[in-house]
């Protein structure tokens, strides 16, 4: 790995797993009262659940994109979005969590493989790149792990801080 390659792949995991200018998603979910997680917020049209749940699935998306050579593109918003009368039990809370915490270390290991080229086209693409999809990624979760910590602040979950 080249020196400038070495750089751009530190940053690139530090923002997929470091908070960065913005609150990261450890301390966004940490100590969420479970008996909350179907309430809906405010004016809000999902639950804290459906909103983990959205992260999980187009996290998970963006990675089968990359690494899945019989990729098939989910039906938006169907599939993207869980649906909203669902409701949500603490084991599927827990499943959420676990499944993007571990899609984010695939995206982690794949970014700090030496072997991937990071500015290789998308095998199933149309013109993107490993380096944009890892972007889009960053950018899909910042924003969401944002209204995540808000929605937290209107429905009064925070608890003691």
């Amino acid at each position: 790995m080249s020196k400038p390659d070495a750089e751009l792949r530190l940053r690139l995991t530090e923002l997929l797993t470091n908070s960065q200018a913005h609150m990261g998603f450890e301390e966004a979910v940490k100590d969420f009262p479970m008996d909350k997680i179907n309430a809906t917020f405010p004016y809000g049209e999902y639950s804290a659940w459906g909103l983990l749940e959205h992260l999980r699935l187009t996290q998970n998306d963006i990675w089968e994109f990359m690494d899945n050579p019989n990729y098939h593109e989910p039906e938006w918003p169907k599939d993207y979005w869980p649906d909203a009368k669902t409701v949500a039990t603490p084991k599927m809370w827990q499943k959420s969590l676990d499944g993007f915490r571990t899609d984010l270390q695939k995206l982690v290991d794949l970014v700090n493989n030496p072997k991937t080229n990071l500015e290789a086209k998308v095998a199933d693409g149309t013109g993107q790149t490993i380096l944009r999809e890892i972007l889009v990624v960053v950018d899909h979760n910042a924003y969401h792990i944002g209204e995540f910590a808000i929605m937290r602040q209107v429905m009064g979950t925070w608890g003691k801080r």
